[in-house]
């Protein structure tokens, strides 16, 4: 015996001999079956047994065959339950009502009488249907609260400092469009962060954000990657493979490290961005891409463009709005609160709920210079929560290590100005360019360092 497909179908028709010659021939192809004669019964059959299929009669009235009925509890069926599968199935019926019904939302149109194989086959596509349409909720839903835990542990863009409040508000205004938007800073600044905070303030939110480290892909699986590629297109390729670019349709795409492209794929990018369409490698067929694009990178494309590295027509497509995001020595007042809030973050993951850091501690998170910036500061606090023996956070476990450039040796071949120059730059280094600060800890005027700032280029 033929296994049974796993499945609820539920037969709805007011003859009752359709029903037994139904019930006779689909007992045995599907794991559950359900009859029905009154379609009034339709609602609490589906509360009760919750069917993926329903196959479903479309007059039962006698005398009429104008479809109205099938299609008034189509409707109902699919307000109760958007993602089921009706096929219909009946006696009356032309090409223009079968269009109607499937434009409607009905999955499938079935004649009587009926072959029994070509029923089985409508039936059992139908519930395929079904069953992936809950396969893609699913994985959309795994995708949202994946989303959602990526979002809580790194989301943190919101600062005091002027430098960060302008960063929030340029997200703020390019948000609302489809302007392509370029991202520029440090490493570890968080530009990807950037970029996921314009993704979730903008329409596409409901969509898919996806980044690519363009650093990471070699000339050879560049298209590959980013276009896609049909079986057979190269020795490897053993099955067809969706490109990032066509996955990140309908959402918002990150291309991170642009400034790391050759010319010549500068040129593929620019080509594909200039159609909105790309061609899988081993394919003719062009397939078109609707998403948003959002560029980062640390490198200075200016100076790339004046020394002709970087395409000044790409430069000019994924720049039409600029955002710089500020290193976190530039962000004294943020350190802290981001600190508090990483904390927070790792106490939850790693069970330490109690957690707090010492005085000492703050004070080190404060004066550090963070070169790595802000996924320095992250890794910073997760580690010293994982080390963490008690509910203090002292400064042994931060294990920061300040590295500043050592004072040059007078005995060497070094003129008083090169030492004043180098004493100048750390005092003015520690107190983060406040003049004020400055002048005060070397003891002179702030004319007086105002000048000796400018003579040594500091």
């Amino acid at each position: 015996m033929t296994e049974k497909a796993e499945g609820c179908v539920l037969v709805v028709d007011d003859n009752p001999a359709v029903i037994r010659s139904l019930h006779l021939f689909l007992k045995h192809k599907f794991s559950s079956l359900i009859t029905e004669t009154d379609p009034e019964q339709i609602p609490s059959r589906m509360k009760k047994s919750r069917p993926d299929v329903i196959l479903l009669d479309m007059n039962f009235t006698a005398g009429d065959s104008s479809g109205k009925e099938g299609l008034k509890w189509l409707k109902r069926i699919i307000s109760v339950d958007p993602d089921i599968s009706v096929v219909f199935i009946t006696a009356y019926g032309g090409i223009d009502l079968a269009v109607r019904a499937i434009r409607e939302g009905a999955t499938d149109f079935v004649m009587k009488p009926w072959d029994n194989q070509k029923l089985l086959s409508t039936l059992q596509t139908a519930l395929s249907l079904r069953k992936s349409k809950q396969r893609i909720k699913n994985l959309r839903m795994k995708q949202a609260a994946l989303a959602s835990d990526i979002d809580r542990e790194f989301q943190y863009l919101a600062g005091r400092s002027a430098s960060m409040m302008k960063v929030s508000n340029a997200i703020r205004k390019v948000a609302r469009t489809d302007a392509n938007v370029l991202i520029t800073g440090e490493n570890g600044t968080g530009k990807e962060l950037v970029a996921r905070e314009i993704h979730r303030n903008s329409s596409r939110a409901g969509e898919v954000f996806l980044s690519i480290d363009l650093s990471t892909l070699s000339e050879t699986l560049f298209e590959s990657e980013l276009f896609g590629h049909v079986k057979g297109a190269f020795t490897d390729a053993r099955e067809d493979r969706t490109g990032k670019l066509q996955a990140a349709s309908g959402g918002t795409l990150l291309l991170d490290e642009i400034g790391n492209l050759s010319l010549p794929l500068q040129s593929k990018l620019l080509t594909v961005l200039q159609n909105r369409e790309i061609v899988p490698v081993g394919s003719n067929t062009p397939v078109p891409i609707d998403i948003r694009l959002l560029c980062a990178t640390n490198k200075n494309l200016d100076h790339m463009l004046s020394h002709e590295l970087f395409r000044s027509d790409l430069y000019f497509r994924i720049n039409t709005i600029q955002i710089e995001v500020p290193p976190l020595r530039e962000r004294e007042e943020d350190v802290i609160d981001m600190a508090m809030h990483f904390l927070q973050v790792f106490s939850q993951k790693y069970n330490k709920p109690s957690l707090k850091f010492t005085s000492s501690a703050i004070d080190a998170l404060h004066i550090y210079d963070w070169p790595g910036n802000v996924r320095e500061l992250k890794h910073t606090v997760e580690k010293a929560v994982i080390l963490s023996e008690s509910d203090i956070l002292d400064v042994e476990l931060l294990n920061l290590q300040q590295k500043e450039s050592a004072i040059p040796d007078p005995s060497g071949n070094l003129t008083l100005e090169d030492y004043e120059k180098e004493i100048i730059g750390r005092i003015l280094r520690k107190h983060r360019g406040n003049i004020s600060h400055t002048a005060g800890e070397l003891n002179i005027g702030r004319q007086t360092l105002y000048r000796k700032i400018q003579k040594y280029g500091l």
